[in-house]
């Protein structure tokens, strides 16, 4: 294949990336290959609100989900990544509202129609930013296949659901207590409930009995209530049954205070008869614990607000008020009136909605509901099952069973006008009412629910209904459903997985995904969750232009441990970008000493030197690692293999080694250094591929290369022949000496270009011939004068000395070397391998270390403590000779 323009002398992420996301879109890269052979993959993307941008949590999101699609497809399975938005609801609906408002405007001056109008131009808005997005961070979805919580086919699938789970009596309508958002008017789950901490108070009040009946000398009782204002709908005051305090006041009549209102006193398991003064007001229109002592005692419920929190018809005079202004004016009330005991200020945990931050009221009202108990049953029974879903970490498991295992029952409507309308239908004269996938035929007679469901409703379908079901013979359902992975923020266990799983064991009888990937929450360098109220968010979009993608790709996808929060960082941003600078020049180096080579092609491995066959090996051991840590979900620890082989192994060392083949006179081995330098930098950006897509398509490209793009290349695979250990340990060998020589160039301030005298001291044959093998990289590195090699080597007195190991390096630098200064520095170094065998003997004597421990780091412990106890050996040997010599 042709090559690319050349590189720049600099790596410009702005060059790199403009242009090349519609390139791949011209290509069609990102569709699944339709190779029935291959095996499938998918992944769904959580979809997100069409509310605003995506921010720093979706590009972590998407950037793992991205890399697990963009490997799998180099790895030659047939792979779909289904992209889509959701509608939001309450969040959608509340962003228009607000929007209207600043123009002075209601949703009802609009009316339903027009309204809905309004909401769809604000989500074709921001669905195009969230596109242009989605395009910026390089994600490989197949658009073909975008999908819309509200388009047809998924409409289909949420009518059939409900109306399947209504004929099953697992939705049903009833009157309940239920979370209700004043600001948006609509009812709320418990999960979309916030709870924060407020300011409060307890009101003391006194409730007095109506016939004149004394309770410790009193003619009242004392009522400690937190919302004076909801005491209009107070219809019985409860002590616990077998609290003897109040045993003889059961049944007694007690009035309101300003209400003047007759209450009788009642006795009911509830009451905690520890807590306060163990006497509770009971009010069922505004609790839900009073709503189920209301039923069990056949009280009546009595409403005191309206749906937008102000006071309603029976408040008496403060009808019409803000609740919060009610509270005011009542508590002044009770004061002027003489019912007011005591005013207690207190701090107390007060639910907020999610979406508009208001105080929830707990409000009777007729809903929609999900029976979940059954349905929970199911989910909790098929984690016991070979088609259990696999949480990662494991540990959310246990909060997804915990939450299954306390469920409640679902309040799924919601009184808005944007989302899916409930397929319900009332007959307007007899009040009869229709549940169905479509309308009555004789619609002009009846009336439709005017409730939407929940946003959540058609989101936990979201993993079958995106790939055709209901049609159950659909392609795409029959491919890849179920799908392979999730991968969510473990803060929506509850709000979307949890539902996903059980609606698709209901709907399909399979789990919805094989694996679900939980990260964590983005937070600031400080540790601060990123909010609007702190101004410390960070826009992704903004780093990435400051940059590049691949620098945040790479923070993303490296700085973590699944299932844990990240702190954003610029210094780890930059480091990124200086990897990538690092990749960028290697590269370069590489690909102008290629010529003409049209593809690389090993040599046969009879012509491989030592760094040659080290540097293979090191890959074969990279590419295995890479490619199991991927498997585990591991991106961290791939990331740092990567990271370690490319600019110690491949940069540092090869690149570097690569010089004295390629500035000799042997063409042959010219031409096979190319060829394994070309070779082995395929590999590593086939690896770094699914991490940064942009740079490695770029930099692919401008070498010889074989096929259109990266993107459907063929994944690096390890070929055994590489494996060479006795090729590492020759070059750990020479590394650990050049290091060592280097080290006391620098301790001595000789600069590396001054030639030295160059002593080594071993007794190890195969030490030697590894020298003498590769003087010509010691030649190049380490510059002696004069190098020798034997058993009798006998280091002068003005001298450096280094250990390695089975081996002394001494350097004769008279002039520069105090000896003082040399016998302090090897005293330094026999503290270090005296701590250093301590510490091994200490490891190896713990029998619980040695029995647990695999078979192979047990091992290396005593490969350390053996190397280290040679060192210390060859290092109190010098000092005494060096002593000897002042």
């Amino acid at each position: 294949m042709a090559k690319e323009t050349e590189m720049s002398t600099k790596y410009d992420h702005n060059d790199v990336e403009t242009g090349r996301y519609e390139k791949w879109l011209e290509q069609d890269v990102f569709k699944p290959s339709g190779d029935k052979k291959a095996k499938p993959y998918s992944i769904v993307l959580p979809p997100p609100n069409v509310t605003g941008k995506l921010h720093l949590g979706h590009a972590w999101d998407t950037t793992l989900q991205d890399m697990l699609i963009r490997q799998k497809r180099m790895l030659g399975y047939d792979t779909l990544w289904v992209p889509g938005m959701d509608h939001a609801g309450i969040a959608t609906q509340a962003k228009v509202e607000a929007k209207l408002r600043e123009q002075g405007v209601s949703r009802y001056d609009l009316g339903r129609e027009k309204f809905v109008d309004k909401v769809w131009e604000w989500k074709d808005e921001y669905a195009a930013t969230i596109k242009k997005q989605w395009a910026k961070m390089g994600l490989s979805l197949d658009y073909s296949r975008e999908r819309f919580t509200l388009d047809d086919g998924l409409s289909d699938a949420v009518r059939k659901v409900f109306v399947d789970l209504y004929n099953q009596g697992l939705i049903y309508r009833g009157e309940y207590i239920i979370n209700w958002d004043p600001q948006a008017q609509t009812a709320l789950s418990d999960i979309e409930v916030i709870h924060k901490d407020d300011q409060g108070a307890f009101y003391h009040v006194k409730y007095p009995f109506v016939d004149g009946t004394t309770f410790d000398g009193k003619d009242y009782i004392e009522i400690a209530t937190t919302r004076p204002e909801t005491m209009f709908g107070d219809v019985a005051v409860a002590v616990n049954p077998s609290d003897e305090r109040y045993k003889d006041i059961v049944g007694k009549k007690i009035m309101v205070p300003l209400v003047k209102r007759e209450i009788p006193i009642i006795a009911d398991q509830y009451v905690d008869p520890e807590f306060g003064t163990g006497m509770v007001k009971i009010t069922p229109a505004h609790d839900p614990n009073d709503f189920k002592v209301g039923n069990r005692h056949n009280l009546k419920r009595i409403n005191t607000m309206n749906g937008d929190a102000t006071m309603n018809e029976n408040a008496g005079k403060y009808v019409g008020m803000d609740r919060f202004d009610a509270r005011k004016a009542m508590v002044a009330d009770l004061e002027d009136e003489g019912f007011m005991l005591k005013i207690d200020p207190i701090v107390h945990s007060v639910g907020h909605s999610e979406r508009t931050g208001v105080q929830v009221e707990s409000r009777l009202s007729t809903q929609w509901f999900v029976k979940m108990q059954p349905l929970a049953d199911k989910a909790v029974k098929n984690q016991s099952t070979d088609d259990k879903v696999s949480f990662v970490p494991e540990r959310f498991e246990n909060t997804f069973t915990q939450w299954m295992d306390n469920i409640h029952d679902w309040v799924i409507s919601r009184q808005l006008w944007w989302g899916h309308r409930i397929p319900a239908w009332y007959h307007k004269e007899t009040g009869e009412m229709y549940v169905g996938m479509e309308a009555p035929k004789d619609a002009e007679n009846w009336e439709q629910d005017p409730d939407v469901l929940d946003t959540w409703f058609s989101s936990a379908l979201w993993p079958f209904s995106t790939l055709g079901w209901p049609d159950e013979n659909s392609e795409d359902f029959k491919r890849y459903f179920p799908t392979n992975t999730l991968v969510t923020g473990y803060d929506i266990i509850f709000f979307w997985v949890s539902r996903m799983i059980f609606q698709s064991l209901t709907f399909t009888d399979r789990r919805p995904f094989k694996d679900v990937l939980l990260h964590g929450l983005m937070r600031d360098a400080q540790g601060r969750k990123m909010s609007k109220s702190l101004g410390n968010g960070i826009d992704p979009m903004d780093v990435i232009d400051k940059y590049g993608v691949d620098a945040l790709r790479w923070f993303l996808a490296t700085g973590n441990t699944a299932g844990q929060d990240v702190r954003f960082s610029y210094e780890k941003i930059e480091s990124a970008w200086n990897f990538i600078n690092k990749l960028w020049n290697a590269s370069r180096y590489v690909i102008m000493n290629l010529g003409d080579m049209e593809k690389p092609e090993l040599p046969d491995s009879s012509e491989w030197n030592l760094a040659d066959k080290w540097i293979l090996s090191k890959l074969n051991s990279v590419v295995n690692q890479v490619t199991d840590q991927f498997e585990k979900y591991n991106f961290g620890e791939a990331g740092r293999a990567l990271y370690d082989f490319i600019w110690n192994d491949f940069c540092d060392w090869y690149i570097e080694m690569s010089k004295e083949t390629l500035t000799g006179d042997d063409a042959k081995a010219k031409d096979n250094t190319r060829n394994i330098l070309a070779y082995t930098l395929d590999k590593i950006l086939k690896l770094m591929h699914p991490m940064m897509p942009f740079v490695t398509e770029k930099i692919w490209l401008t070498m010889p290369h074989e096929g259109e793009s990266i993107v459907v290349a063929q994944y690096p695979v390890t070929h055994d022949e590489f494996n060479d250990a006795k090729a590492e340990k020759d070059m750990s060998a020479l590394i650990e000496l050049i290091k060592v020589v280097r080290n006391i160039r620098s301790q001595a301030n000789a600069p590396m270009s001054s030639s030295i005298d160059l002593l080594i001291k071993t007794d190890n044959e195969d030490l030697k011939n590894i020298f003498n093998e590769n003087k010509h990289y010691i030649d190049r590195f380490c510059h002696p004068k004069e190098l020798s090699i034997g058993s009798d080597i006998v280091a002068p007195k003005l001298a450096m000395t280094g250990i390695i190991t089975d081996a002394e390096i001494s350097i004769p630098l008279a002039e520069l070397v105090d000896l003082d200064e040399e016998i302090a520095r090897i005293e330094k170094e026999i503290e270090t391998y005296t701590f250093e065998v301590q510490r091994a003997e200490k490891k190896l004597s713990n029998k619980k270390f040695v029995d647990n421990a695999p078979e192979d780091v047990v091992n290396a412990e005593k490969e350390k403590q053996s190397d280290n106890q040679s060192k210390l050996e060859a290092a109190k040997q010098r000092l005494e000779e060096i002593k000897s010599q002042k």
